[in-house]
């Protein structure tokens, strides 16, 4: 088994990073940008690549990269949110959720 990657499909229909695991994508958190905040709303990980740890990689990875974009991280995802809570490292980036920012998230799913 290879190391999983993360990756940013900014460029499909939905933005998401995605982790692939083996060639094959075993999960992925989408997100919505807006104005000077990356929200995540949703994040899964295939079923059968549960326990590994791939959703604490794929979270880490995705807003180490929002950091690094000079985005702020609104978290509506529940997994996401439960990520920053237990790691403190983006506390400094991390904005509450606003009915704004869920109205921003239901626009471009529309």
């Amino acid at each position: 088994m290879t190391e999983p990657s993360v990756t940013n499909a900014a460029d499909g229909p939905r933005k998401a990073y995605e982790i692939h695991l083996d060639g094959a994508r075993a999960g992925l958190t989408a997100y919505v940008d807006a104005g000077a905040q990356r929200i995540f709303f949703h994040t899964e990980i295939g079923e059968e690549y549960g326990g590994r740890g791939l959703a604490g990689t794929l979270i880490a990875a995705a807003l180490a990269e929002t950091r690094a974009a000079g985005k702020r991280i609104v978290a509506i995802c529940p997994f996401v949110a439960a990520y920053v809570e237990k790691h403190h490292d983006f506390d400094d980036i991390l904005d509450p959720v606003t009915p704004e920012a869920k109205a921003a998230v239901r626009a471009a799913l529309a």
